[in-house]
């Protein structure tokens, strides 16, 4: 801006001239100055008014219209938020194929110290200790009144130890929000679920990731939040599962047993209704694992997964519905057995003399080891090994578990005519329990290859079709008449037409060698056997029965079938199957007695404990 001189010369030497006074003219020029100054700062001084006016004006209107908003829309809770921490997402649940929750989480806390904070460190180390025994009291005395900054002290707590940990008054001791994971039912189906455990984690949060089982296995999907939370539907049933435990303890029990087996298998979908291996863990407290040694005397070790065993004579159906398919032979053949017989240096011998010959129908009755290989041979090697292998029993099953890939089959690396021998009646491969159940329910199913699933409701491709089913359906009426005159007459259930086929396989050395007195007695068995629906796998590990008169009994028809046989009496009506007969079905049985009847081998029978 220009500004106007106060006495400018021209005007200043005219008034001179003129007589006039110079100063009036520097006070005119001053007046003007400042009325244009005034005139300015009440322009400035109005804009600023209406700015401010438009300001409170769009401010009181937004308000208006939020309130606005707020009184026309439904009202709803407010999601709280503890100490306004933010949890990860949430961890979906795990339900069983009827919607009952075997895994969920709980909104709990930790507790966590800052020893530079404390007043007094030994007593809050004393009264923690007293509050959680597993602390050491001399550790935390150290821990407090040494250099350390922050020390966790326990990562979840209950609502009552954290009021105790409240109650000591220590300004130290501070409490941080988080999920954990729980399972309601306790040991229940404690293999299958796995456990959880704690991934990445601060004081106010914490990430709950899966460590083994389904949670593993689903752990990325579990923690999906594009699922909005929706359930990992599981195809087991958490009354039968607890029927299936509740039965094995108690045959475990009685047949002194190491360990125990048992899968209950839908054989049209092949989802497992069941799947139990003893002894077991609450996941909610999960063992560590055993760094050295058996690992199956761990309880963390799953049997009917990650076992490897050679699963004797419930292998010797193979060779004969085999042989079936191939129009080798017919139910009738007549199949020698003489024994014993000679395959190069090694003889293989039956446990009795069944004489020069059986029919085809009475090899799997009489269990005949050396009449099964003679139907082997018929077949030949490459056959023989190509129908095993389509039977899924080369490769580990594919069932939604991480510990699947450590149930890989040990199969012989070579495969000359002994080893085909002895693979004919379940030696000199070995297998899982769940193997075993998925190639029996693929004869149960009309030949069509089904594969084991825990996912409830998912579809699948259909199976391949490796038996026909007239070779399928032949076999299982071989297989029911070893329960009506064989092998395994304990599994004899009344009204449930009961078809099987037991196996006494000794363990193996760790060293070489097998072990004299020591077995894996297996049943595998199918039910009802004129419209198959489902197969039960009960195993047994080490048993021994006692048979009357100071006498025992390490076969799985003395064993392994009557703790088959009172899982299908106890399961049978949960599954919705009537009994043909109505005869009434015995109450839960709690131990096994054994006893002799005409003569015969003893059997073992299931009696009620009243």
């Amino acid at each position: 801006m220009i500004r106007t001189p106060l006495r400018p010369l021209a005007r200043i030497l005219r008034a001179r001239e003129r007589g006039e006074n110079p100063d009036d003219i520097e006070a005119e020029n001053r007046r003007r100055r400042h009325e244009q100054i005034q005139d300015r700062a009440r322009r400035r001084a109005e804009g600023r008014l209406v700015l401010m006016a438009c300001c409170f004006a769009l401010a009181f209107g937004t308000v208006g219209l939020r309130m606005g908003a707020l009184a026309s829309s439904q009202p709803s809770e407010p999601r709280a938020q503890v100490l306004s921490a933010q949890i990860m997402s949430q961890r979906a649940d795990i339900t069983d194929r009827r919607g009952r929750v075997l895994a969920t989480n709980l909104l709990t806390h930790s507790v966590y110290a800052h020893p530079h904070q404390m007043v007094d460190p030994v007593a809050t180390a004393q009264g923690l200790a007293r509050i959680f025994p597993d602390l050491d009291v001399e550790r935390l005395t150290r821990d407090f009144t040494g250099d350390r900054k922050f020390l966790w002290i326990k990562r979840k707590i209950s609502p009552e130890q954290m009021q105790a940990v409240h109650d000591l008054g220590e300004p130290g001791l501070l409490f941080g929000p988080r999920e954990m994971r729980i399972y309601p039912n306790g040991d229940v189906a404690g293999h299958i679920l796995g456990g959880s455990g704690f991934g990445n984690e601060g004081v106010s949060s914490a990430e709950v990731i899966g460590i083994a089982g389904v949670e593993k296995a689903f752990d990325a999907w579990l923690r999906d939040p594009a699922n909005d939370g929706a359930p990992l539907s599981l195809s087991i049933d958490l009354t039968l599962q607890q029927a299936m435990e509740d039965v094995l303890a108690s045959g475990m029990n009685v047949m002194n047993a190491k360990g125990a087996t048992g899968i209950l298998m839908e054989v049209a979908s092949g989802e497992i209704l069941a799947m139990a291996s003893l002894p077991d863990f609450d996941p909610n407290d999960r063992p560590r694992p055993l760094l050295k040694g058996d690992p199956s005397d761990s309880p963390l070790f799953n049997r009917a997964v990650q076992g490897q065993y050679e699963l004797g004579s419930t292998f010797k159906i193979f060779p004969v519905a085999q042989a079936l398919d191939l129009g080798l032979i017919n139910p009738s053949s007549g199949i020698n057995a003489q024994a014993p017989m000679r395959i190069g240096r090694f003889l293989i011998n039956d446990f009795h003399n069944y004489g020069r010959e059986l029919s085809a129908t009475d090899v799997i009755v009489k269990s005949s080891n050396v009449a099964t290989v003679r139907i082997a041979q018929m077949i030949g090697v490459e056959r023989q090994k190509d129908f095993l292998q389509k039977l899924g029993l080369f490769v580990p099953t594919s069932i939604e578990m991480v510990e699947a890939p450590t149930g890989q089959p040990l199969v012989p690396q070579r495969w000359p005519a002994v080893t085909a021998a002895t693979v004919s009646f379940g030696h000199g491969l070995a297998a899982s329990p769940l193997h075993l159940a998925a190639a029996y329910a693929t004869i149960a199913n009309g030949g069509k290859r089904v594969t084991p699933t825990l996912v409830h409701g998912r579809q699948r491709p259909e199976g391949e079709q490796v038996l026909s089913p007239r070779a399928a359906a032949m076999s299982i009426d071989m297989l029911r008449q070893v329960v009506t005159r064989g092998t395994a007459r304990a599994a004899e259930v009344p009204g449930y037409e009961v078809a099987g086929k037991t196996g006494t396989a000794d363990k193996p050395r760790a060293s070489g060698g097998y072990y004299k007195n020591k077995v894996i007695a297996t049943f595998a068995s199918v039910f009802p056997a004129r419209d198959p629906k489902y197969v039960l796998i009960v195993a047994l590990d080490e048993p021994t029965a006692a048979i009357g008169a100071g006498a025992e009994s390490r076969t799985a028809g003395h064993t392994a079938v009557p703790v088959a046989a009172e899982v299908i009496r106890r399961v049978g009506p949960l599954l919705g199957l009537e009994p043909v007969t109505d005869e009434k079905l015995p109450t839960i049985a709690a131990r096994f007695e054994p006893r002799v009847e005409h003569g015969e081998a003893a059997e073992i029978k299931l009696v009620a404990n009243k």
